[in-house]
């Protein structure tokens, strides 16, 4: 498991890490130690002892820019491995979409096949495919004029880096959705009939978030009982993730913004 250092994607491949380890197969969940250790002490709702049969193996990170791991050192891992195999084993480097350009030496080594894990939606992926002109898709240009345009969604730097690992995306075998055919079937196929996808399988193994609720550590939090008084699709819920931070004066502008709009909301408000 090769996840991107942000914690919704460290969360969903450490999730699907629990899945897969329940059946009794190694996995091997690869990222920096700083990561690592924030994937394990975030993983609400899930049973320590699960994550506790997931390995987790240590990046080194650079002195310079401690918090963030040495990924050319991730091509090197696999190898470690090798000693283990014999002749019919198979290894399964499941990464994220943003880890392209790290694990694209995998292809080169024997009974090794990568899997992208996708932790957007699919319509999400469709979307920013077919607007950034990454794809086509015919008989479909109806739904695209009402998609709202891409422009200044994000930074010119995080679309240029999301292209770059895009052109990494070839040596995988196929691609896993956090997602069910039920909730999502109709764009499971759009992106099936794409040409950057032909050839490749498409897996829609969720939600696998867990569905029990004994390890889940605010079951009885006052934001939940204040949620079920509420009357339905009539609050906001506010979160800029855990890589946005604001300075006080923007966090104190946001709030009485949201103060005097008199619309009700749960706004998720990391520690710094």
């Amino acid at each position: 498991m090769v996840p991107f250092p942000a914690q919704g994607h460290l969360n969903q491949l450490l999730q699907l890490s629990c899945l897969i380890s329940s059946y009794g197969l190694p996995v091997y969940y690869v990222c920096s130690a700083t990561h690592n250790r924030l994937a394990r002490i975030r993983a609400n709702a899930l049973n320590p002892s699960d994550i506790a049969k997931v390995h987790f193996h240590d990046l080194p990170t650079p002195e310079f820019d401690s918090p963030s791991p040495d990924f050319n050192a991730l091509s090197k891992f696999p190898s470690h491995l090798q000693p283990s195999w014999d002749a019919s084993s198979r290894v399964i480097v499941v990464h994220d979409p943003l880890m392209s350009y790290n694990v694209q030496d995998v292809s080169c080594l024997p009974n090794v096949e990568s899997y992208v894990f996708n932790c957007i939606s699919v319509f999400t992926s469709f979307c920013w495919l077919s607007l950034s002109r990454l794809m086509s898709i015919q008989h479909e240009e109806e739904l695209l004029e009402k998609l709202p345009s891409l422009e200044g969604i994000m930074t010119d730097e995080a679309t240029d880096f999301l292209t770059y690992q895009h052109q990494y995306m070839d040596i995988r075998s196929g691609d896993i959705h956090n997602t069910s055919k039920v909730i999502e079937g109709k764009f499971l196929d759009l992106l099936a009939q794409a040409e950057i996808n032909l050839n490749k399988t498409q897996w829609a193994i969720g939600p696998i978030l867990p569905n029990k609720l004994h390890h889940i550590s605010n079951r009885n939090d006052i934001c939940l009982e204040w949620l079920n008084k509420q009357p339905p699709r009539s609050v906001l819920y506010i979160s800029f993730g855990t890589t946005i931070s604001f300075s006080d004066r923007e966090t104190k502008e946001l709030a009485m913004g949201l103060e005097k709009s008199k619309q009700r909301f749960i706004w998720v408000l990391r520690d710094r």
